[in-house]
């Protein structure tokens, strides 16, 4: 019997990660929640944020997800989101340059402002810039 979990991240566009874990921990809409090979079967709601897992060898791996479905079967792990970045792929700037617009956005007057929208940008680019500058993650 193994002690791993396979873990698939999917987006529309590409497979991001596919690779056995220790442990999964993602950010469910309910709060995080952490799977295990075992787990009993689940399927749940994503929220923005940060999927983080140990593989095999025990190195901690960060990626951002951008929401969408967790299935949680007793030896995989399936996450499907509209868009995923390791952290290798985060372009720091960018996500500064983001931040800054949703920010500038935020506290602007004008009545054709998207509120929900810029928020929804300013919190994926809090949690790019997140992994990206932090050491531990």
């Amino acid at each position: 019997m193994t002690d791993h979990i396979n873990l698939e991240i999917v987006t529309p566009e590409k497979i991001v990660a596919r690779e056995s874990a220790q442990i999964v921990m993602a950010p469910g809409i309910n709060g995080e929640f952490g799977v295990l090979h075992g787990h009993t079967p689940f399927l749940t709601t994503l929220k923005v944020g940060i999927l983080h897992y140990k593989d095999i060898k025990g190195t901690e791996r960060f990626v951002f997800i951008n929401g969408g479905f967790a299935e949680a079967l007793p030896d995989k792990v399936t996450i499907l989101t509209e868009s995923a970045e390791r952290r290798r792929d985060i372009d720091l700037n960018r996500a500064k340059q983001a931040f800054n617009r949703a920010q500038d956005r935020l506290n602007n007057q004008k009545e054709n402002i998207d509120y929900t929208r810029a928020k929804a940008s300013m919190l994926r680019a809090i949690h790019r810039i997140k992994i990206a500058e932090s050491k531990s993650l």
